[in-house]
């Protein structure tokens, strides 16, 4: 009996790797860290591999340094694997190189993801592996987390037969961080597809004493070229003997794969070819046409490398007239990406060699760069200018892109993104929240809970901003009868959950609600003010859309409760009492069970609190009436003030507000030079308790200002007669930090909007009242009742003239009140290494070159739409790249070469003009 279980593409995969290895070497990187983690938990935790031995996973300095320790492992004769992405993988091709050249069979598991060019993207696509198709390295791609899972175990049987190393890549995020219920491989059917044999025949090919041999010679012209000919042999057969596991593969568990795998009409005419989870949204658009009667058809390549020819026609009906091959890669000044350059020489091959008599017009699209999304209507516009070329339109593109809109080259095509293929009798749920607050660790659970009932699927799939803790996360969660193909984001949902209150002014979280949809809201306060509280722009769409709003004070259960602002299970159970897909009593059984499961090891105490919000929630649940008319004077904040430069206006504002994808190419600069100085127009509004001055009991020791992670508390001295305008509640004391500012004003500030609430400057400040010892010259205080107040002092205190820097005393108290070159970063609430970062901009951040490595910095540091580095008065500040992650040094060493370059010539420029100008 099948056994199914719900998990991601990450653990799925890792699972069958982990299984047949000795040795896993593994090196951290996003989005294949998760796959290395799992391995280490396991064999910390002393689980066998197939035959009853705990694998040695080894973290290693680096990635290159992980795919050496696969090969020296390899050579000595081990089962060997790792898994990577990215920058990573391109760290590991000199290895790959030698791998595949010395025939040695294993697997590399991939998360594909973009490679940094103008920018950095932590995102998918498949940049990496094309980068590595050149290695010798065979190719194999999987579009699902079942697919992935059962590929990757092929992958590895079909290394040890063929020879032929495997990378084995799925989309990064979209397949890796997807959770899906499949069907699991047992032990026993990993032991029915290895062939015994082919493992001891890689044993016999180590390395060793016994049988001493000699391998990585340097070879002259006279032996290397027929050598490296001499291969062509395993890779002619490679396509074959993959073919051959597919088919044990499929006897043994009654799932059927092949290199290339057509579906759709009988005699089609127009077909898309393409790999990858995007193959998953065509096969939906393919139903739904062929449902029409069209004649259109989808033909998945699983094998990219070797591109065998005979499998390719063999899977492609001979009636076909147009073909569209689709690739999730972008090869600037290449006549075609690299899955297009495949189809086009086969069909040149077909040509020349008169193995088929009439060719398909062939169109090259480019989709999906960087996760970008890929839905029905983008598929339905493909198949549309297909029919366009048959039809003789000299218009039809037979090069393009979907999915963005292209003003500059004119690429791009038009999506109807009126067209659906969402099937009525599937569940469609979305939550917004912030990073780091569990939302998605309970849309996880409850994804396992739902895929626990006989004959019901399960999908989720999780959409990150790039920033660290604190940003908006948005889980898209599917459940129905049959498995789910629907590879992209919902844009009809009948239950929308938003977590954190704040989004309600920042973002239009309603716009993918369908009409009648249940809407469960996250408000503080009282249930019979709710209504009255929401912005008009939210009262509208409620109306508007014939929804049902329900709300509840999460905080304060979870708070009652002992679980301080970890409202994720309260939601949880919410969820599940308003959208009915399990009955009430038995769900929160269940989800008893689940926080029994997760939070057992942290002791009783733990998973009693959590219990005790789980029976609390729903007393504090309630219906809210959606009235006839929007009453609420309240409007939604805009994204950005009206005094912002006009690029912020034109294209921050609209990456702010959740709308990136409507940007046309213009729009973007094409060498990714972004202005500095914009993180101030993102008021994030995160933290639900700000800190508050107390000026009676502060003794200016600039602590606060210090250690605040994101500059949103600010420690200045003001000349007096520039206050005079100051609002009744700005307070300032005299300053008493030297001779340099006896007589000017000190205050102290927070920028209500930018604080994340951390309470490091409450901790830190020395001051204490002695009558009242908790009372400090800084405390933290709800937000709500005084973020007007704060907002008014904020734009007060930042309006104000610098003080000359002449006149701030340079030691470390009084170095920090002068002016910040980096606030508001998007780092972790209560991050230890930004402050470090923004008193360096304090001292020197006039006249700083920054060589940035890829890692927290990079994210917190230069991750957009927001820029936190920015300039001073007159116009100067820190300029900031980021290269890669292991060349930082060298880097910056470039930059100082370059500036002393540039220092000599102004000196031999001025020297040259000696002659003619005058010695004053």
């Amino acid at each position: 009996m099948a056994k199914f279980t719900t998990l991601d593409g990450n653990e799925a995969v890792a699972s069958v790797a982990y299984r047949l290895s000795e040795v896993v070497a593994i090196y951290p990187i996003t989005p294949a860290s998760a796959m290395g983690e799992f391995s280490d938990d396991w064999a910390a935790a002393k689980r066998e591999n197939l035959w009853g031995v705990v694998p040695d996973v080894v973290e290693m300095q680096s990635e290159a340094g992980a795919a050496g320790a696969v090969h020296g492992a390899l050579q000595a004769g081990s089962l060997a694997t790792t898994f990577t992405a990215s920058q990573g993988l391109l760290l590991m091709l000199p290895n790959l190189y030698k791998i595949a050249g010395e025939l040695t069979g294993c697997v590399i598991h991939v998360a594909a993801r973009a490679i940094a060019t103008q920018a950095l993207s932590i995102f998918g696509d498949h940049s990496d592996v094309m980068a590595a198709r050149g290695t010798g390295f065979a190719l194999l791609c999987s579009g699902s987390v079942q697919e992935a899972q059962d590929l990757a175990a092929i992958a590895h049987a079909a290394a040890l037969e063929s020879r032929v190393p495997f990378l084995h890549f799925f989309d990064g995020f979209r397949t890796s961080h997807e959770v899906q219920k499949i069907t699991a491989l047992e032990d026993e059917s990993l032991r029915s597809l290895v062939d015994p044999a082919s493992i001891e025949a890689h044993r016999a090919r180590r390395l060793t004493p016994e049988a001493p041999v000699l391998r990585g010679t340097s070879q002259n012209p006279d032996a290397f070229f027929p050598a490296r000919e001499a291969s062509n042999p395993f890779y002619d057969d490679c396509p074959s003997k993959l073919d051959a596991v597919m088919q044990r593969f499929a006897a043994i568990t009654g799932r059927s794969y092949a290199p290339f795998e057509y579906t759709g009409h009988e005699e089609p005419e127009r077909v898309i070819v393409m790999m990858g989870s995007g193959a998953e949204c065509a096969q939906e658009v393919v139903d739904a046409l062929l449902a029409r009667g069209e004649r259109v058809g989808l033909l998945r390549v699983r094998l990219f490398r070797p591109f065998s020819m005979r499998h390719f026609f063999a899977a492609l009906p001979a009636s076909v007239r147009a073909i569209a091959v689709l690739d999730r890669a972008k090869e600037s000044g290449a006549s075609a990406d690299p899955l297009a350059l495949e189809v086009g020489g086969a069909l040149l091959w077909a040509h020349t060699t008169g193995e088929r008599s009439a060719l398909p017009k062939v169109l090259c699209g480019r989709y999906g760069l960087g996760s970008r999304e890929f839905s029905p209507p983008m598929v339905k516009a493909v198949f549309d200018e297909l029919s366009r070329s048959l039809a003789g339109d000299r218009s039809a593109k037979t090069r393009f892109t979907v999915g963005v809109r292209d003003d500059v080259t004119r690429l791009s095509l038009s999506e109807d993104t009126t067209f659906d293929v969402e099937k009525s009798d599937v569940v469609r749920a979305i939550f917004y929240g912030l990073g780091s607050d569990g939302t998605v660790s309970s849309n996880k659970a409850s994804l396992k809970i739902l895929g626990e009932e006989g004959g019901r699927y399960v999908q989720g799939h999780f959409v990150y901003d790039s920033k660290k803790s604190g940003s908006t996360t948005i889980s898209h969660l599917r459940f129905g009868p049959r498995p789910i193909r629907s590879t992209y984001e919902i844009q009809r949902a009948k239950f929308v959950a938003v977590h954190d209150p704040g989004l309600l002014d920042r973002k239009d979280v309603l716009s993918r609600a369908d009409e009648g949809a249940t809407v469960l809201l996250n408000l503080p306060g009282e249930p019979a003010g709710a209504w009255a509280s929401l912005p008009r722009e939210v009262q509208a769409a409620l109306i508007e859309k014939k929804c049902e709003l329900f709300v509840i004070d999460a905080g304060r259960v979870a708070e009652e409760a002992g679980l301080g602002r970890r409202i994720n299970t309260v939601m949880q159970v919410c969820f599940f009492a308003l959208s009915g897909v399990v009955a009430r009593d038995e769900a929160i059984a269940k989800i008893k069970e689940s926080v029994s499961k997760t939070w057992g090891k942290r002791g009783p105490e733990v998973v009693r609190r959590n219990v005790a919000a789980i029976d609390a929630c729903l007393a504090h649940l309630h219906k809210v009436s959606v009235e006839g008319a929007v009453t609420s004077a309240r409007v939604r904040r805009a994204a950005v003030p009206a005094s912002a430069p006009d690029f912020v206006q034109r294209t921050t504002r609209l990456l702010l507000e959740g709308r990136g994808e409507e940007l046309p190419v213009s729009a973007f600069p094409a060498d990714g030079t972004w202005p500095t100085g914009t993180a101030k127009y993102e008021k994030r509004s995160l933290a639900t308790d700000i800190p508050v001055w107390e000026s009676d009991l502060c003794i200016q020791c600039n602590k606060c200002s210090m250690i605040c992670p994101h500059a949103a508390i600010r420690t200045s001295v003001f000349d007096p007669g520039a206050l005079a305008d100051k609002p009744e509640h700005f307070n300032t004391i005299a300053c008493k930090l030297g001779d340099e500012v006896n007589g000017l004003a000190y205050a102290v500030q927070v920028a209500p909007d930018d604080c994340t609430g951390c309470g490091l400057c409450v901790e830190v400040c020395p001051a204490k009242d002695k009558r009242q010892p908790r009372r400090k010259a800084i405390n933290m205080v709800d937000v709500e009742s005084h973020r007007d107040r704060e907002r008014e002092r904020w734009a007060y205190f930042e309006s104000r003239p610098e003080v000359a820097r002449s006149k701030i005393p340079t030691d470390a108290r009084g170095s920090v009140m002068l002016p910040t070159l980096f606030e508001f970063s998007g780092a972790c609430s209560g991050c230890g290494e930004t402050p470090y970062i923004r008193w360096l901009t304090q001292l020197f951040g006039d006249r700083m070159l920054i060589a940035n490595a890829t890692g927290c910095s990079s994210i917190y540091g230069g991750n957009l739409p927001t820029t936190p580095y920015t300039k001073d008065s007159h116009g100067r500040g820190p300029a900031w790249n980021n290269s890669l992650f292991e060349d930082a040094a060298e880097f910056g060493l470039g930059f100082r070469l370059a500036v002393d370059a540039l220092a000599r010539n102004a000196r031999a420029l001025l020297a040259s003009l000696r002659g003619s100008l005058s010695e004053a």
